[in-house]
């Protein structure tokens, strides 16, 4: 993301100290003391943001933000205005302005503008690539992320695919492991073969061995004939077993012999039936906590975890959101014939900074139901607040006893950390100071 920041201010002093602080803050920065010379420097270069002051000789702000609007639309320009001028600030803000600043120039509330600024951009950016059809880069079999933790998830999926090799994939509920599943047998030789998937949570304990290993007729109340199970269904292909957690000692006892022998008998049966099945198996349970408890056994545990795959919560690579959430609204809005176009720049952060506790499946069931009840072309701000909130500390902070203001600041600032999930950037943002100002204090 292009992070070069022009300034147009026609006081001297104002300009440098301005160009001082950004460029402390690890940014890019150009500064011109008049509109023109700053207009004929954006035709020939990019830009991520314009800071111009509204009253300078010559070309005006407003006349920077038309001009720029035209030269390079995806440019955010912010005005920097005195209090007397602060209706034409907004006006700029009516024409299209990203936001306005009064002077003398807050650098922490500078610090944090811009920061929201470029996180917009790069979403925007993001959108456009989506809308010109040029989102394979970030698709891996149907599975969504840029990320680098999805990435590496990509990359083990490459390498453990064309192998032999029995996988375990671990993750919450709602991250996606079945398609990672269906992602393994796809990029394998197996791909023209059955890939069939058992819920085990969903089997009680009788009818579980049943359905992975078959029934002779007569087994049990009920088989009027035999009956193949999913073992022999997957045969030659792959057998994927969600929250292999559930199964019980006796399955587990029969699971195990497959694995090590590739054969087993049918309920009520005395044929060895020998087959050619890939195992992948999918928790969102800590296995090894479970050995502990004698609720899986250890050997079976080794058996399956010849390769594991750890799948991130949604919370751990928040840059896949946006990407994710313009996918789905794209395939919602024409499974439900609805014309919607996109999303807010501002409806998205909020959407992005929500904890998604159900993960992938949550955010992709919210946006079916915003696409579904929305009547508007672009989701807003007022379709989403609905179903998320704007982060917020929910937990109070306890004073005990007469304490330094600078001893309480510490506690605040240590607990929104805390809260933040050690996220410095999204602390600062909390606290609203900038990334810079929350290092220092840190440091002190």
């Amino acid at each position: 993301m292009q992070q070069n920041i022009l300034i147009i201010e026609d006081d001297k002093n104002t300009k440098e100290g301005l160009k001082k602080f950004l460029e402390e803050e690890k940014y890019k920065v150009i500064a011109f003391s008049s509109g023109k010379e700053a207009i004929d420097y954006l035709k020939e270069n990019k830009i991520g943001i314009i800071l111009s002051d509204m009253k300078m000789p010559g070309i005006s702000g407003i006349e920077v933000l038309k001009k720029t609007q035209k030269i390079s639309p995806s440019t955010f320009v912010i005005i920097l205005t005195a209090y007397g001028t602060v209706g034409n600030a907004v006006e700029a803000m009516k024409l299209g302005a990203y936001d306005y600043l009064t002077k003398p120039v807050n650098l922490d509330k500078l610090s944090i503008v811009i920061q929201r600024a470029l996180s917009y951009r790069k979403l925007k950016e993001d959108y456009e690539l989506l809308k010109k059809g040029i989102n394979e880069r970030y698709s891996f079999e149907n599975i969504i992320g840029q990320s680098k933790k999805m990435k590496q998830v990509f990359d083990k999926i490459s390498q453990v695919a064309p192998t032999k090799a029995t996988v375990i994939i671990q993750g919450e509920s709602g991250t996606g492991k079945e398609l990672i599943a269906k992602a393994i047998h796809q990029k394998s030789d197996r791909k023209d073969k059955n890939f069939i998937a058992v819920q085990c949570s969903a089997l009680s304990k009788g009818v579980m061995e049943s359905e992975l290993f078959g029934h002779e007729k007569g087994a049990f109340t009920g088989a009027i004939g035999s009956n193949q199970g999913r073992f022999e269904l997957s045969n030659g292909g792959t057998l994927f077993l969600d929250e292999i957690s559930e199964i019980s000692p006796s399955v587990q006892v029969k699971l195990l012999r497959v694995l090590e022998e590739r054969q087993f008998e049918r309920v009520g049966g005395t044929k060895t039936i020998k087959v050619d099945t890939r195992i992948i198996a999918a928790t969102n349970q800590d296995l090894e906590k479970l050995i502990k408890e004698n609720k899986f056994r250890e050997d079976l545990y080794w058996r399956l975890n010849v390769v594991k795959i750890e799948v991130p919560p949604l919370r751990e690579r928040r840059e896949d959101i946006p990407i994710l959430i313009h996918s789905f609204i794209k395939e919602s809005s024409k499974a439900n014939k609805k014309r919607i176009k996109g999303i807010s720049s501002k409806a998205l952060i909020l959407l992005q900074n929500h904890n998604w506790r159900g993960n992938v499946r949550e955010l992709k069931n919210t946006i079916e139901s915003i696409v579904v009840l929305s009547n508007k072309e672009i989701i807003g701000v007022k379709e989403v607040s609905s179903y998320v909130k704007e982060p917020r500390i929910e937990e109070t902070i306890n004073i005990k006893g007469p304490m330094r203001l600078d001893e309480i600041e510490k506690i605040a600032i240590n607990h929104t950390l805390k809260k933040a999930g050690g996220n410095q950037s999204e602390a600062a943002k909390i606290l609203g100071i900038s990334r810079k100002t929350l290092r220092r204090k840190l440091s002190n």
